[in-house]
């Protein structure tokens, strides 16, 4: 992993970069424009927002003035809950795509496993899959427990697991198990929503190497092979998080970053929530 450019490839076959910009909690309008604009112009090519967002029409927006070919990026959106329970996932996929100006996604996931839904959502995904709409498909937030459940329907299996990971909440044991399967995993709130960056030993590690502390945690993903996509608006910090490819963790360092687990979640927990 060498730049921005670099990628991972999917069970399918499909290339996507390790490295990204999530634009969770990003305004609609000036806000989303500009972040995506500037990631592009940063060399970023993998954007990565959702329904649930209401930034789609802005990424789509900025995708267009960029001025990078469209084959160069790849673009995730996701199917939020309440299209799962309305049986109206299709609609959704269509909506999403109008409102981003695309032709196809690159990859759509199922955002949260909704008890007794997702197996029916997985089955438009796949569908959609076979018709090209979409480059790959995968879920976002799935316990082990919901991919085994899935694929004991599924004609295709998940090529990414997009769940929320950082130091505190390694996954060690969900991320195994999607290496076993040949599913990507990839972390939301990477930087643990921005509460890790004082934590006292990922500050001495990133002094040691003359990094930031947002550095270390994502070059810790990319060399525990998981794919990121830290969230910025300002075009400073933007560049600043990219600017990971020019040193390498010690055996030590990450050593001392994989020992600061303690299953702490910040976000919902997939086996329980109600939204």
């Amino acid at each position: 992993m060498k730049s921005l450019h670099d990628t991972t490839t999917l069970h399918n076959g499909v290339k996507m970069p390790w490295f990204g910009l999530g634009v969770y909690k990003v305004q609609e309008g000036e806000e989303a424009l500009q972040s995506v604009k500037s990631a592009i112009k940063a060399g970023y090519r993998s954007i990565d927002t959702a329904a649930l967002y209401e930034n789609e029409d802005s990424v789509g927006q900025a995708i267009k003035e960029s001025g990078v070919p469209r084959e160069e990026l790849f673009i995730t959106t996701k199917v939020w809950n309440s299209d799962q329970r309305n049986d109206s996932v299709l609609e959704a996929f269509e909506t999403s795509l109008v409102k981003l100006g695309l032709d196809y996604v690159d990859l759509y996931l199922v955002h949260w496993p909704v008890k007794g839904k997702y197996k029916q959502t997985w089955k438009v995904l796949e569908k959609l899959y076979k018709d090209g709409r979409i480059r790959a498909i995968g879920v976002s937030n799935f316990n082990i427990n919901h991919l085994e459940d899935l694929m004991s329907v599924a004609e295709i299996k998940p090529m990414v697991n997009q769940v929320e990971l950082h130091p505190l909440l390694a996954q060690s044991e969900l991320r195994n198990f999607c290496k076993k399967q040949e599913i990507q995993i990839e972390a939301w709130a990477p930087l643990g929503q921005g509460r890790l960056l004082e934590h006292p030993v990922l500050k001495e590690i990133a002094a040691s190497h003359n990094k930031s502390t947002a550095q270390v945690i994502l070059r810790w993903d990319l060399q525990n092979e998981i794919v990121t996509i830290p969230k910025s608006v300002k075009e400073s910090r933007i560049i600043e998080n990219a600017n990971i490819f020019d040193f390498v963790l010690r055996e030590s360092d990450m050593e001392k970053i994989n020992a600061l687990n303690e299953n702490n979640r910040y976000g919902a927990d997939p086996d329980n929530f109600n939204f």
